[in-house]
């Protein structure tokens, strides 16, 4: 029946009430804290573009891994910025690269934190594109091999998780026989399945010095009208041996996000990206937006539409709001 018998209303009328019936929580549990890492020692260095954010030599780093974790947050995603790039970006693939030097030292200090790293060329080429060039032309079955060498080099480090980002069509099947091969059984690989080739990601290129210097990402990552393509990227790439898929950004694909998550059976990540958490960071400082609840309902937005975990620069913000 509906009104007066029926009262959406009482459901609402308490703050503890609201808890008691709400359908969708956060803890610090679903949040992955992305990090930068860069060569030098006692670097802790912010991020012009990133509120809050910040470049860390392996020394420094360690000290925010605890805190991490001391939150309850359990896992970080490295990214590395390269002493020096060449058109192959083989510091990437170096035993002594930040990200190989980081995911050591994190695990020797912090061993219960899950390690996840990227892997991808893009800020280690000095052309700035995720695999090889060719006759101007991004080469896709030429870079596989470089990707595969990249990620074994992250797992003999230490990192948990592998997580190629580059879009190269074949990348996980590459990667997880590379990992197989070298006794890297164990290692998980996280795949950005369903990467967009988006605008939201200015922040991240101009702090990972990643933007490519000629031409654009489109030939290799997706169109972001390419719903049903996104879907079949997933597929591909779990038939591939990927252990956990992602979709990239967040916000804007909400849609893909429900849609993989009823499809698929693999954990699910989001990735809450630069631009998105920059664009509320921008609002609130205009008096535009309170920053804390705009936070925590976009992060409620993305685990509502499917996210198991989300990978966020509010990450330890967020888990301390939820701690308490």
């Amino acid at each position: 029946m509906g009104f007066p018998y029926t009262r959406m209303r009482r459901l609402r009328q308490s703050a503890s009430m609201r808890r008691l019936v709400g359908q969708v929580q956060l803890t610090a549990a679903d949040f992955v804290y992305p990090l930068f890492v860069c060569p030098g020692t006692q670097l802790k260095v912010p991020i012009d573009s990133m509120a809050g954010c910040f470049h860390f030599s392996v020394d420094r780093v360690i000290e925010e891994a605890k805190a991490v974790a001391a939150l309850g947050i359990p896992a970080v995603l490295l990214f590395g910025l390269p002493d020096k790039k060449d058109a192959v970006g083989s510091e990437a693939w170096s035993a002594d690269s930040a990200v190989c030097r980081a995911a050591g030292a994190i695990k020797q200090a912090v061993p219960e934190l899950v390690v996840m790293t990227d892997v991808c060329l893009c800020a280690y080429t000095d052309h700035g594109h995720c695999g090889l060039l060719k006759d101007g032309r991004v080469d896709n079955d030429g870079t596989l091999e470089l990707l595969a060498k990249t990620a074994v080099a992250h797992a003999r480090a230490g990192a948990d998780v592998v997580a190629p980002s580059d879009m190269m069509d074949g990348r996980v099947l590459w990667i997880r026989r590379a990992l197989d091969e070298a006794g890297l059984t164990d290692t998980v690989i996280l795949s950005y399945a369903a990467k967009f080739a988006s605008a939201f990601y200015g922040p991240f290129r101009h702090a990972a010095g990643s933007a490519p210097g000629k031409g654009d990402r489109k030939s290799y990552q997706m169109a972001p009208d390419g719903g049903t393509q996104a879907l079949r990227e997933i597929a591909l790439d779990i038939e591939e041996g990927a252990d956990m898929v992602m979709v990239k950004p967040a916000l804007a694909y909400l849609d893909i996000l429900h849609q993989a998550k009823d499809r698929f059976d693999v954990p699910l990540a989001a990735y809450n990206v630069s631009g998105e958490y920059m664009m509320i960071h921008a609002a609130a400082q205009q008096g535009l937006c309170d920053l804390q609840q705009t936070m925590l309902e976009t992060l409620l937005a993305i685990k509502r539409a499917g996210a198991d975990f989300i990978i966020t620069y509010f990450a330890k913000a967020a888990a301390e709001i939820v701690n308490r």
